[in-house]
């Protein structure tokens, strides 16, 4: 086994474990053993219990973002310092003491990308577990040779098989497969983006825009689709379709964040606050304290009373 194996193995086992489970709950509910939309079911609970244990992760990414906006003050400071300078000194000191500022306040550029950077051996996972599935090969968890069988020649819509892709439908000449797929790597492509450009034009501050930091995620919302749209075409319509259902739970949690969790001063948070002030809801921080003083109530005062008539009262 090379070293691409070993590190998977741990992976596909635990991806097996949760396929077959699903496949048996949907199995015994009444659906078809090898009906596709069994093993497509099966595939939705694996983006479910995937996506909900990332969502600690998720939360450390906002977080991640909160402190990135925080610093952003004081990047500028170091970018306005080595203005102009582009020798290979003031570059390297200019790195060190940006490096230095995102140390200092435990965040990272790049820490946006970690869901999608956890979630990449899952997805060679399932990829690998598609690829000995198609071979008719058990797995190295529960997934046995006659389950490994079923998954394969399990289809999509009834037509499209998940162990096959767009190049494999192209070979033999398969256009409803190739459609299908293409339909795929578009929707796909496009929810990557969709979700990427929530980000960056609704929920980063203005400081935020004017770093580099904005500049490198908008490289990354060109690029990352990119990518994806190009080796779309060679993963199964199984590992693909675990990718789309994954692209859905992210636009609609970014949606959700980004409405009621917005970055302050981003065009989302201005957007919030239009909101809740129409609602009557909005609290203004700059509004004038009432105070209310207590009227207090005059008390007559009690004259003193003599020896004398304190006799005569007495009788």
């Amino acid at each position: 086994m090379d070293i691409i194996g070993t590190i998977l193995w741990p992976i596909k086992y635990v991806i097996e474990v949760i396929l077959i489970a699903f496949h048996w709950l949907f199995t015994s509910i009444g659906l078809d053993a090898n009906a596709g939309i069994t093993w497509v079911l099966a595939i939705v609970g694996l983006v479910l219990v995937v996506r909900a244990a990332l969502i600690p992760i998720f939360v450390r990414q906002i977080k991640s973002q909160r402190k990135m906006l925080e610093v952003a003050p004081e990047l500028k400071k170091i970018q306005a310092k080595y203005k102009g300078k582009r020798d290979q000194f003031s570059r390297e000191a200019m790195s060190r003491e940006t490096m230095e500022l995102y140390k200092k306040a435990g965040t990272n550029p790049m820490s946006s990308c970690i869901p999608l950077l956890i979630q990449m051996p899952i997805f060679f996972g399932l990829f690998q577990v598609l690829q000995n599935s198609q071979k008719g090969q058990a797995g190295v968890g529960p997934m046995s040779q006659e389950l490994a069988k079923s998954f394969a020649n399990a289809s999509l819509f009834g037509i499209a098989p998940l162990h096959e892709s767009f190049q494999g439908a192209m070979a033999v000449g398969n256009v409803a497969v190739m459609v299908i797929a293409a339909t795929m790597v578009v929707l796909m492509t496009a929810s990557q983006f969709i979700t990427q450009l929530q980000i960056v034009s609704k929920n980063m501050s203005e400081e935020t825009k004017a770093s580099p930091t904005f500049r490198q995620q908008r490289i990354l919302l060109y690029i990352l689709p990119l990518v994806f749209a190009f080796s779309g075409f060679a993963f199964p319509i199984g590992v693909m379709f675990y990718w789309l259902v994954s692209n859905f739970w992210t636009m609609i949690q970014q949606f959700l964040v980004i409405r009621n969790m917005p970055t302050p001063g981003s065009q989302a948070a201005k957007a919030r606050e239009e909101r809740l002030a129409r609602q009557g809801k909005l609290v203004s921080k700059d509004a004038p304290t009432v105070v209310v003083e207590e009227k207090k109530t005059p008390t007559q005062r009690q004259q003193p009373v003599g020896k004398n008539r304190a006799k005569k009262q007495g009788k």
